[in-house]
């Protein structure tokens, strides 16, 4: 799978990348039918604080996945939606499963 990151507002960080590279290459592993992640990190304006925001967008087979996060620290924010992620990629196996 092909993974794109890019980050808006904000340096590039080797280590997110890292972080983000081990849990995409997990959901590959177990759905290998995936072919593309485009993933943005960016920093909004948020009076609470929980301006970290992590989106993700997964190419495969029928509709395009989609998720995003936001939270106050960009690691949560990837955690929430790499997970989300997964949910929607369990709904999608079953579907196949059951054609």
């Amino acid at each position: 799978m092909e993974i794109h990151v890019q980050y808006q507002k904000m340096k590039t960080s080797e280590s997110l990348t890292e972080l983000l590279s081990k849990k995409l290459e997990g959901l590959e592993k177990k759905y290998n039918w995936l072919i593309k992640a485009n993933v943005l990190f960016k920093i909004e304006n948020d009076k609470s604080g929980e301006g970290k925001v992590c989106e993700i967008e997964l190419s495969a087979p029928g509709p395009r996945i989609f998720a995003k996060s936001s939270t106050d620290d960009f690691e949560k924010s990837m955690a929430e939606t790499v997970e989300e992620l997964r949910r929607q990629l369990e709904k999608r196996q079953a579907t196949f499963a059951s054609h």
